[in-house]
């Protein structure tokens, strides 16, 4: 993974003593909050229902041991003894204290990690499939380019004051596990004619209050033009976004109002300008960037153990079915570490927790880490004859739960429980999904079934692409959750369909459980697919099902 050069220890170390004479400053009264509030955000620290928040970047979900360790050192003697994994690959403390807020960033620096640009109107940290440099199917691991955006966009004295915030992810597969299409820019590699990789441009993806999915702006851009092209469609929103409307601030409103094929011009006449004026500089410094991603030298031995533990233990087995992922290293798997155990908090990882998932990588994993934007953490690379090891010592730490991709692997916000801008809870109702669904017990025979929850419009959990949806709203002081079906992150993105009037929270988990059993009515056989049973069949089937106590209650 990629290492600090001088000049990255330098500017960090540089912008943690700025923001230490800055929170000094606000502590004695020199400033106000208004003074210092854009001097938090440009340093990932927001004022949230409770308490301050620490954003945490994790650059494109690539995190080491070490790095893993000091989170947790970081989570026990300045905050409550535990992290929050977001759906930006980033992590959050809910507790500092703001005078500890300095210190908490040097311990970062300590170990080549920052909150530079997690909040404010920029670019945001860079997202990358999490299966990135592991997965079977990738054309090229992205995380090299997503390396040469973050350099590229972190304080670039054009993007520090965006009309709003601005969001890239990168994947290197023609499967999307990287919510391209729902972001500012989206960059899938692809293949062109000759077979030579590149990307799909997608631009003016997007959910919160006005949900959109991006549209390609180009078919195929090589690789050589990655970093010309993207600063000439910010340079043209830059220009064109709204800054007298916050709400239509972003650049998918800046695409609709325009037209992808206006917006299309502009930009090759922007980047024509501008290739010329990076002159292969960033080519050369993409070239050492690849070094640093280069792939560990995997191992070759037997995996007979590996099948035979599966057919010992049930439980393992079951784990293997869902937890695991087809890895390019023959004898290996991707490993995927579920923070979804039933009833917990979606996403919240313990100091010890993360120090045993710290050790596992650094004992079994060749020293890496992924963090996922479904709030999960990866192993990306284990060999199959350590899997019956790992998952004991996961089962050890309370790790072990085997449910990703199924109906309790929720993606939740944090909700009203923390947020200042929510206006629902979304933890307590994604606990008692989850909940649920353990107690009937037929998680793995519904399969993949993608459930996703915001608590606000704003839509932090992703709830648009959710195969099921939930919005928590306020309804005259009462909370309110409206569903939504069909909804699809990957490179078939769709926004989900409401179905109708909503649930309290009272009524909610009977409404998802009625969704859920009338799919199993409905499904051609057990390969059929939640989704692709929505799709073949329709709203309707799922929205009587959904309704059908209201009727009754109304009988």
């Amino acid at each position: 993974m990629y290492q600090y050069t001088d000049f990255d220890e330098a500017f960090v170390r540089t912008r943690v003593a700025q923001f230490r004479g800055q929170v000094e400053r606000r502590i004695d009264g020199s400033l106000t909050e208004d003074e210092f509030k854009p001097l938090r955000l440009m340093n990932g620290l927001y004022l949230q229902l409770h308490a301050y928040m620490l954003r945490v970047a994790i650059p494109y979900g690539t995190i080491n041991p070490g790095q893993m360790r000091q989170l947790a050192m970081i989570a026990e003697r300045w905050d409550r003894g535990y992290g929050h994994f977001t759906t930006r690959q980033n992590i959050q403390f809910n507790w500092p204290k703001l005078k500890d807020v300095p210190d908490i960033l040097d311990a970062l620096a300590d170990v080549q990690m920052h909150a530079i640009q997690t909040s404010g109107n920029t670019i945001r940290n860079v997202t990358a499939d999490h299966f990135a440099g592991a997965a079977a199917d990738e054309i090229e691991d992205p995380r090299p380019y997503a390396e040469l955006l973050r350099q590229w966009s972190t304080d670039h004295p054009e993007f520090q004051f965006l009309p709003r915030k601005f969001k890239i992810a990168v994947t290197g597969s023609p499967n999307d596990r990287a919510v391209t299409k729902s972001h500012d820019i989206g960059l899938r590699m692809v293949r062109n004619a000759a077979g030579t990789p590149g990307f799909e441009v997608i631009v003016g993806g997007g959910l919160g209050r006005t949900p959109m999915i991006g549209k390609v702006v180009r078919d195929f851009l090589p690789v050589e033009d990655l970093l010309p092209y993207c600063e000439a469609i910010v340079s043209v929103w830059n220009l064109l976004g709204r800054r007298d409307n916050k709400y239509k601030a972003r650049i998918k409103i800046t695409v609709h109002e325009h037209g992808i094929e206006e917006i299309s011009r502009l930009v090759e006449e922007r980047f024509a300008t501008l290739k010329a004026a990076f002159g292969g500089a960033d080519q050369a410094l993409l070239a050492n960037i690849r070094a640093a991603f280069a792939p560990p030298v995997f191992a070759e031995r037997p995996t007979d153990g590996f099948e035979a533990a599966r057919l010992a233990n049930p439980a393992f087995a079951a784990w293997a079915d869902v937890n695991l992922a087809p890895h390019k290293a023959p004898g290996h798997a991707i490993v995927t570490i579920s923070l979804k155990k039933h009833g917990a908090t979606p996403g919240d990882a313990t100091a010890d927790q993360m120090r045993a998932m710290a050790d596992l990588a650094e004992r079994y994993g060749y020293g890496e880490l992924r963090i996922s934007h479904e709030q999960n953490v990866i192993l990306p690379h284990v060999h199959k004859a350590d899997l019956p090891e790992v998952y004991a010592r996961l089962r050890a730490a309370d790790l072990a739960t085997a449910n990703v991709g199924l109906v309790s692997d929720i993606i939740a916000c944090p909700g009203m429980d923390y947020c200042a801008l929510a206006t629902a809870r979304s933890i307590p109702i994604a606990q008692e999904i989850a909940e649920r669904f353990e107690a009937l017990k037929i998680e793995h025979e519904v399969g993949p079934l993608k459930i996703k929850i915001s608590g606000c419009i704003n839509a932090c959990g992703h709830h648009h692409v959710g195969h099921i949806g939930i919005l928590g709203l306020d309804r005259a002081g009462v909370e309110n959750y409206q569903v939504t079906l069909g909804g699809d992150h990957t490179e078939d993105a769709v926004v989900g369909e409401k179905t109708g009037p909503g649930f309290s929270a009272d009524e909610i988990t009977g409404a998802i459980e009625r969704i859920v059993f009338a799919y199993l009515d409905l499904r051609e056989g057990p390969e059929e697919t939640f989704l692709q049973a929505y799709r073949r069949v329709g709203m309707q089937p799922f929205k009587a099902a959904l309704y059908e106590k209201d009727r009754a209650d109304a009988a």
